[in-house]
């Protein structure tokens, strides 16, 4: 059996059209809303990423304003449960679609390196949902706000790195794809 040929493309489009609600639901819904209450953008938007001491004016930002607070556990407890789980499983199911990496740097891929590929997808899940857990407890009066703090940019660092990742594997593994089938 061909890797990916009982995956319809529809589900895949199906997906991709979710994420795409989904993440205009968080924008306009959310970040939208919150840089105009505080006049600053969320941590999570930070995609170059940012240090403990943003964490630290965020929770003080937070703690002062109880709208943006709200605000931002809304997001957590509403499209931020959803998307990390949709955009995880669309990224899967296009590896899948596309199959194995069977070449790497010109000769023969190994085994395990084709089948790593499938669990990036996964650690992009993991850092999301740990990133949204860990800004829940940072922004929090929680005994271990302070740790929680410390760990998140390491995680919104990591989500960034693995969809990266994920993204660069994907266009290499959709123009190798193309050039088999021309």
């Amino acid at each position: 059996m061909k890797a990916g040929s009982a995956i319809p493309l529809w589900i895949i489009a199906l997906l991709a059209a979710l994420c795409l609600v989904v993440l205009g639901w968080t924008t306009f819904g959310y970040t939208v809303p919150f840089e105009h209450e505080t006049g600053q953008a969320m941590l999570d938007t930070y995609f170059s990423g940012y240090d403990v001491s943003a964490v630290f004016h965020m929770q003080t930002l937070l703690d002062q304003n109880e709208t943006a607070n709200r605000i931002l556990r809304a997001m957590y407890f509403g499209p931020e449960l959803l998307f990390p789980a949709l955009l995880t499983a669309l990224l899967f199911l296009i590896f899948l679609r596309l199959g194995p990496i069977k070449t790497w740097r010109g000769k023969q891929a190994p085994r395990l390196l084709g089948r790593i590929t499938y669990i990036l997808p996964f650690l992009y899940g993991f850092a999301d949902y740990g990133e949204n857990i860990s800004s829940l407890v940072a922004f929090s009066n929680s005994g271990a706000a302070g740790f929680a703090a410390q760990i998140l940019p390491w995680m919104t660092k990591l989500k960034f790195a693995s969809l990266a990742v994920c993204a660069i594997l994907l266009v290499r593994s959709a123009l190798l794809h193309q050039s088999r089938e021309s």
